[in-house]
């Protein structure tokens, strides 16, 4: 190979258009994923540290206290760089006043989300008779790691902190096959069932006691002309599916239209339109046809 240095100048002229170009702070001017992912198992770990292996409450008291400080320090520090990266005329001491000010008030409401989960997670239990019991579907299933992630991210989501955010839900994304924006609004007693493929939207609204299977999409319609996307920022793009629905696997639910509540949407159903509430709706049975084999000749 020639030397590197043959090649630098054309490369280096692709980076004239990024947001941030100067590199010479000693540290990445964005968080990195890495320690996003390291975020993902601290918040596990933090709402359910009984299944890592504490015992007594005079221990979980520490484990807890512990976990906290971590989780805290490393989502400042994550926050403080989304905040300059995106303000870079702010100074270092105001971006870490308002990431602080984000984790303050996040660590204010951990209860709160902690009790959320857990009725997620009973959900779970109650609505899948192959869950032995409440730990199992913590330990086990894919929606609770996603949830966890979700109920944390929307609340950032919400208190309108850049980048991290979106950052926490790609990577449970990716390690559950479950993608849920972090700005869509979720109620209690949420349960997925499996998980693999579900989408949800930026602009979701999900009630209470809702359940979805696998393969679930709850997205936006197409945006027909292009470079209108940005028009559409901040309107109502997503379904909102009311109290007490159940949404079966591969159902297509698109657009700014309400599921009404107590209906049960079937497998592989295609909707654009608002559904009234108690309704049943069943996509069209396609038509089976059987017969024998054909022998393959001897």
């Amino acid at each position: 190979m020639k030397n590197p240095d043959d090649y630098l100048d054309s490369f280096l002229s692709s980076f004239s258009r990024t947001h941030r170009k100067e590199f010479s702070r000693g540290e990445t001017a964005l968080p990195r994923m890495k320690d996003i992912e390291t975020l993902e198992e601290q918040f596990s770990t933090l709402f359910f540290p009984g299944h890592q292996g504490t015992g007594s409450m005079e221990s979980l008291r520490k484990a807890v206290r512990y976990n906290l400080e971590k989780t805290a320090r490393l989502l400042e520090d994550s926050i403080r760089l989304s905040i300059k990266y995106e303000n870079p005329e702010m100074s270092d001491q105001e971006a870490l006043e308002e990431a602080a000010a984000h984790v303050e008030a996040l660590l204010d409401n951990l209860g709160t989300i902690r009790e959320m989960l857990k009725k997620d997670a009973e959900a779970g239990f109650e609505g899948d008779p192959a869950a032995r019991n409440v730990h199992e579907v913590i330990l086990c299933y894919p929606s609770m790691r996603a949830l966890t992630v979700h109920r944390v991210a929307s609340f950032l989501f919400q208190r309108k902190v850049p980048l991290v955010p979106r950052m926490m839900s790609e990577i449970i994304h990716s390690k559950t096959g479950i993608d849920i924006h972090p700005g869509a609004m979720i109620g209690e007693s949420f349960f997925i069932d499996h998980g693999t493929g579900v989408v949800i939207g930026e602009t979701t609204v999900i009630g209470n006691h809702v359940k979805l299977y696998q393969g679930v999409t709850l997205g936006a319609l197409s945006i027909p002309k292009q470079g209108c996307g940005k028009l559409l920022v901040g309107a109502k793009r997503h379904p909102t599916i009311e109290d007490n629905v159940t949404i079966y696997a591969n159902a297509t639910i698109l657009g700014d239209i309400t599921i009404g509540h107590d209906s049960t949407i079937a497998s592989n159903a295609w909707i654009k339109d608002t559904i009234p509430p108690n309704s049943l709706v069943l996509a069209q049975t396609p038509e089976i046809k059987v017969r024998p084999k054909k022998r393959l000749p001897q």
